[in-house]
């Protein structure tokens, strides 16, 4: 009888052991891919919105040196005193500032040409205001362009959001210049009225020119606040601007009025311009730290905002991983179980072939009978028949 010959157990491949592993890490790149990328968006927006909080703080140092600006400038025209300790305490306001900031900002090199100049104006004579107009005019260009950088280093101009992109143009530009323009053509006005008959053509002309430059900010104050405060979710913007910007509007209504040329005459009142000025200056300086508390307010909203959406980052790749490691130890246990069936139906295959007990085969078992002679293990009526056929 043929015994057949046992069967070498199957070893699982490598490929077969690695193959839960190789399927978890296939959806574990991706997962990790996107909550990379979604940790490094989050972490760059909130870094913009840290820095445009450095420009807020810099913008309303510099608001501060803009109105102490503005006030020595008319003062000078008029032949008054200049106040030098309001410019002082503002210049030295912002010098704390671009000492603790300026660095990250990049403004120090301009700031220290605006102070340079401003320091110039100190030993300045209130007997010519031809050329303190001038002087001042200069030192407010150098200062607007330092408004310009702070908002270009601090990343203020590429915003995203539409209410603080139209509240940090109000207030880092359109303002500020809307403040000297009004500044300068309430001087210019002054002068103007000084001049000899034969120049005042020439100086009505530059009035109209200068009129154009200061209505054109003022307006777009206007126009970014209000299309601020219609696309801006939050409810306090509405709230806290509208009232400083209607006092501001109706400043600069009564400024374009008080700047333009009579019909009959060609002049204009110098005196009511002078105080249609003073009126916007006053209504600038009040809307002015306003909009950069909404905006600054914003900003902390945003950032608030982004450090959630992180945390939801980082608790969804938790999660992710969890799951995937779930999911890879039940591939693995499914594995091993596997295995094991496999093992235990191949170990009762290779077992030698046992036959049953009622299919064994056994030797016969030898005769214990005794020898007899013939006929002895015959019965009775074989014997009577056996007689008869001896004797045919």
């Amino acid at each position: 009888m043929t015994v057949p010959a046992p069967r070498a157990r199957r070893r699982p491949s490598t490929l077969g052991r690695l193959l839960p592993l190789l399927l978890v890490g296939a959806l574990l790149a991706p997962v990790g891919v996107l909550v990379t990328s979604a940790w490094q968006q989050t972490s760059d927006d909130r870094a913009l919105a840290t820095r445009e909080r450095l420009g807020v703080q810099y913008l309303g140092a510099l608001a501060g040196v803009t109105d102490a600006l503005v006030e020595a400038q008319t003062a000078a025209v008029n032949g008054r005193p200049v106040a030098r300790e309001a410019l002082d305490q503002a210049v030295e306001k912002a010098a704390a500032v671009d000492a603790r900031i300026g660095v990250e900002l990049l403004s120090q090199e301009r700031w220290a040409g605006v102070r340079a100049k401003l320091e110039a104006l100190r030993g300045r004579s209130p007997a010519d205001p031809e050329s303190a107009y001038t002087a001042y005019s200069e030192a407010a260009d150098l200062l607007l362009a330092l408004h310009r950088k702070v908002r270009e280093s601090s990343g203020l101009v590429r915003d995203p959001a539409a209410d603080s992109f139209f509240l940090q143009d109000s207030a880092g530009q359109e303002l500020p210049e809307a403040v000297v323009a009004a500044g300068r053509l309430a001087d210019l006005g002054t002068l103007i009225a000084r001049r000899p008959a034969a120049e005042r053509t020439r100086g009505l002309m530059e009035l109209t020119g200068l009129r154009v430059t200061a209505l054109a900010p003022a307006n777009d104050v206007v126009d970014n606040l209000r299309s601020a405060v219609d696309g801006s979710e939050s409810t306090d913007l509405g709230a806290n601007v509208l009232t400083p910007l209607d006092t501001y509007q109706r400043s600069v209504e009564a400024l374009a009025a008080f700047s333009t040329p009579a019909a009959g005459t060609g002049a204009v009142d110098e005196a009511q311009l002078a105080a249609a000025g003073l009126n916007t200056h006053r209504a600038a300086r009040q809307l002015q730290p306003v909009i950069l508390a909404e905006l600054d307010a914003l900003l902390v909203e945003r950032i608030d905002s982004l450090d959630r959406d992180r945390w939801l980052t980082v608790a969804a790749g938790v999660v992710a991983v969890l799951l995937l490691g779930w999911l890879a130890a039940l591939l693995i246990s499914a594995g091993r179980r596997a295995r094991r069936r496999a093992a235990l139906a191949a170990t009762h295959t290779e077992a030698p072939d046992t036959p049953s007990r009622g299919d064994s085969w056994q030797p016969a078992a030898p005769d214990s009978r005794e020898l007899q002679p013939a006929g002895a293990l015959q019965g009775p009526e074989t014997a009577q028949w056996g007689a008869f056929d001896a004797a045919r």
